[in-house]
């Protein structure tokens, strides 16, 4: 689905084998499941210390078991299979409010699986053994993990001192594994994603972005792609997918057809694609045919009109002419079809609930993803059916596939994790590695027209200044980063500018916030106050060298991609006093269109502490860089542009010269 942002305080493979190779008890509810033939109790509990297979291949037993449950099955029972919730992964005792109303759905509406959010690895394995156990039938779970298991599965900053208390492993984004070209990162970036989720309770992975970012002003996908060529996230796409499903976990393209070439936010409005016919064949649909033929099980879908595949004014996630027609027409897709958040402005619209759910069944989806109401979704399914809107065929079409797909997970047999056994796979070693090395070659040094770079090569007395641009919220913005330059320079002056008061974190009837209707609000555009600008330049008077790093990007809140403004005043009156200025974002890496041109420029592709750590031993040196932009920056760079740098051999001078 499209992002909720996801700060430093919750943000959040095996790469030798990728290399190497090239390429549950469950409580009866009672009610009308009747006898389905799914064990009530002494079900296996799944060790995270054993590996987990790869998705299995028996899809006539799968099509078999699912038709023996399917047999069992109300109407009604049927279309809550379908309607997935939003769960968050925190903490939270037995009689919290939040977590016994989740449960009570479960129990009582007997909803077929959900998508967790944000928390640990312990707290998230927790909460879903214990909804598990809530549930007459095995829930499959899905997640966002589009960096790995950590986009949902991390531990946070601990308050006041911003300890970093850990959790899975984190790569950088997709479009950092597109800067490397290489296809053996993108498949041990899903083995591990795959490897840690599965340990966690995770069975679907809502990734990768297949999406072709060719749009600079794209507000909330950036990143999150692996570029602007078609056949570069083609590539990449596809061993992402066979690095999750070749290491038994589903994974999901998203977003169908293309939510790359769009200026708007599908959170916040209807999204549109003006592109003609021919160019969305040879672009948009480029990396989703890939997925496809690599056996992608999941497809979502794009909250946005494409007026070249249909004049109406439907988004793609309601028209059937792009998801039964185009998808599983045209392409062959004979997978799982999941909306994206039904919670978002760009599907709702003017409608209701009950109108959206119908149209999206109607449309081809299987999965009701995050419907403001529940238990309206379930009721609008089952008086579809009674009205004539659609048979009931139809959706027996949709239950047999996901509960299929469950007994594919054998969750008919282990639905339950190992929550001690976890942490001898969530983050160790191995995949921590896999994701240095993605991190480190993923650094891309776009300009350096003074030979600053690698900074190695000044004294560790010389006068260094990192300026950190980011969200309050951003607990762990430059801490990672500041703390490997602090290795080379002791007496290294660090400070934060966050324009908090004018920047707000998205807000959703999935995200549990009070707003009117359940929509999602813009936040305003960041910007520095005058005064903190010079406070900062005061703090750089006389520096060597000035290093402006940038966190802020695309986010589900974001309703225009930009740098916030007082951003460039800082970097003019860096200039003005004649300091050498390197730019570092984490976030944006089209920033540079928008401010004065630096000394230098270098792109982290990610604000995790993994990225972080990368781009500073690339800056002094500690690690070579060979990043190449797997998109253009206008009238900064061009496409495959990239500064190489070898590691630098020399030793650091002791003190500074005349």
């Amino acid at each position: 689905m499209v992002k909720r942002p996801v700060g430093r305080t919750l943000r959040g493979t095996l790469l030798g084998a990728a290399l190497l190779s090239g390429t549950m008890i469950a409580c009866a509810s009672g009610g009308s499941l009747g006898s389905a033939p799914v064990p009530t109790s002494g079900t296996t509990i799944v060790s995270s210390t054993g590996a987990v297979p790869a998705t299995r291949t028996d899809r006539a037993g799968d099509v078999r078991w699912a038709d023996s449950v399917l047999a069992t099955l109300s109407l009604r029972d049927k279309a809550a299979q379908m309607v997935w919730p939003w769960v968050l992964g925190d903490y939270t005792p037995d009689d919290d409010a939040n977590f016994r109303r989740i449960q009570g759905l479960i129990r009582d509406q007997h909803l077929g699986g959900l998508i967790i959010s944000v928390g640990s690895p312990t707290e998230i394995a927790s909460k879903l053994n214990a909804l598990q156990r809530s549930s007459r039938l095995p829930l499959l779970v899905g997640a966002d993990l589009e960096t790995g298991a950590a986009f949902r599965a991390r531990g946070g900053y601990f308050l006041p001192n911003a300890i970093d208390l850990g959790g899975a492993t984190s790569f950088p984004y997709a479009m950092g594994i597109g800067a490397t070209r290489d296809s053996a990162l993108a498949y041990a970036m899903g083995r591990a994603t795959a490897v840690e989720g599965r340990a966690i309770g995770i069975h679907m992975a809502f990734a990768p972005v297949v999406d072709v970012n060719n749009n600079p002003k794209n507000p909330v996908i950036s990143l999150r792609s692996f570029g602007e060529n078609p056949q570069l996230v083609a590539r990449l796409g596809a061993s992402f997918v066979r690095g999750i499903q070749e290491n038994g976990m589903l994974a999901t393209a998203k977003h169908f057809p293309g939510h790359g070439d769009t200026e708007q936010n599908s959170h916040l409005e209807l999204s549109r694609v003006d592109a003609p016919r021919a160019r969305i064949d040879s672009v948009e649909l480029v990396p989703f045919r890939a997925a496809v033929n690599a056996g992608v099980r999941g497809v979502m879908t794009f909250h946005g009109v494409l007026p070249a595949l249909d004049t109406s004014s439907l988004p793609a996630t309601l028209n059937p002419r792009i998801m039964t027609d185009l998808l599983r027409g045209d392409l062959g897709f004979q997978g799982l079809v999941i909306t994206d958040a039904l919670d978002m402005n760009g599907v709702l619209g003017k409608m209701t609930m009950a109108e959206v759910t119908q149209r999206a069944v109607l449309a081809g989806a299987d999965v009701l993803l995050m419907p403001t109401d529940n238990v309206g979704a379930i009721d609008a399914v089952v008086d579809g059916v009674r009205t004539g809107a659609f048979p009931e065929s139809r959706i027996d079409a949709s239950v047999r596939k996901l509960l299929a797909a469950k007994h594919e997970m054998s969750l008919d047999r282990q639905r339950f994790v190992d929550v001690q056994a976890m942490r001898a796979v969530v983050g160790d070693s191995t995949n921590q590695s896999a994701a240095r090395t993605s991190a480190e070659r993923a650094i891309t040094l776009v300009r350096d027209s003074f030979a600053l770079v690698p900074l190695g090569r000044l004294a560790r007395t010389a006068r260094v200044v990192s300026i950190t641009i980011a969200p309050k919220v951003d607990l762990g913005a430059g801490s990672a980063f500041n703390g490997e330059l602090a290795r080379a320079f002791p007496a290294l002056r660090t400070l934060t500018l966050s324009p908090e008061s004018l920047y707000g974190a998205a807000s959703g009837a999935g995200a549990g916030a009070a707003v009117t209707g359940g929509t999602y609000v813009a936040s305003p555009q960041p910007a520095l106050f005058p005064a903190s600008v010079e406070n900062a330049l005061r703090a750089a008077q006389g520096a060597d060298v000035v290093i402006v790093s940038s966190y802020f990007g695309a986010s589900s809140s974001t309703a225009r991609l930009a740098a916030p403004d007082g951003m460039a005043a800082l970097i003019d009156g860096l200039h003005r006093s004649g300091t050498k200025v390197i730019l570092a974002t984490f976030s944006n890496p089209y920033i540079a269109t928008e401010l004065p041109a630096t000394s230098a420029y270098i792109i982290a592709w990610g604000s995790m502490p993994v990225s972080q750590r990368a781009a500073a031993r690339a800056l002094l040196g500690l690690a070579p860089i060979s990043g190449q932009l797997p998109f253009t920056i206008p009238s900064v760079a061009g496409y495959g542009a990239g500064l190489r740098r070898d590691v630098l051999t020399t030793p650091q001078p002791a003190t500074s010269t005349p």
